[in-house]
């Protein structure tokens, strides 16, 4: 047993750890390890915190978009109100045109009307006395005739033409 090497590897592994703890390497591994715990537990808290940002600024977003997306359903909603407001003014404005345009059109027609009348009123009235005039000539004659129809003529041109 003394002449393996097994043995001998083992002397020297407990050799050279005596002199380490006699040194105080071991309170130098197990602060380094210590720092690199710490160290990673700070990486890790900090990995949380940026977690928690990131959902916070998530959220943040999330909610914006939803704001944003009921604004562009109010918008849309806004201006097809606006949309059919035009549109209904639009018709409206044009049916009281389309009145006030058939309203003139009735009364130049009515105006057209009365003066065809009154133009054949007093072509039919003109035609009378004409007629009038030839048959009293025809058969009345002398100084009292011709008054006769003269003042007979200029009445039947008043009641004609009023």
């Amino acid at each position: 047993m003394l002449f393996d090497a097994e043995f001998w590897v083992a002397v020297a592994f407990v050799v050279f750890c005596g002199i380490v703890w006699r040194a105080g390497g071991f309170h130098q591994i197990v602060a380094g390890l210590d720092k690199r715990g710490d160290r990673v537990r700070k990486e890790l808290d900090e990995a949380r915190r940026l977690r928690e940002e990131a959902a916070a600024v998530l959220a943040d977003y999330q909610r914006r978009r939803a704001e944003a997306e009921r604004e562009a359903a109010a918008i849309v909603a806004s201006a097809r109100e606006e949309a059919e407001a035009a549109a209904a003014e639009g018709h409206a404005r044009l049916n009281e045109f389309v009145e006030r345009r058939t309203r003139a059109a009735e009364a130049k027609i009515a105006q057209a009307e009365a003066q065809a009348t009154a133009e054949v009123r007093a072509a039919a009235a003109e035609a009378a006395v004409r007629v009038s005039e030839t048959i009293l000539r025809e058969k009345v004659s002398g100084e009292a005739a011709q008054d006769l129809i003269r003042r007979s003529l200029g009445e039947i041109r008043t009641r004609l033409r009023a």
